[in-house]
């Protein structure tokens, strides 16, 4: 159950640094008439908010 935790919160960090790579992708891009749908910053923040949670469940467990 913990290792299972701990792959969440590492799955989640990994989702966090892709959504940051596309929140910088996202603001420096050349045309800034295309917009684009993703809520990267909201992804970002969500992603690392369960981190945070699973890691803390995680090491609850022990």
């Amino acid at each position: 159950m913990q290792q299972q935790l701990w792959g969440g919160a590492a799955a989640a960090v990994v989702i966090a640094i892709t959504s940051a790579f596309g929140e910088r992708r996202r603001s420096r891009r050349r045309d800034m008439d295309q917009v684009g749908f993703m809520p990267w910053t909201l992804i970002q923040v969500l992603a690392m908010l369960l981190a945070v949670v699973l890691a803390s469940v995680a090491l609850n467990l022990r």
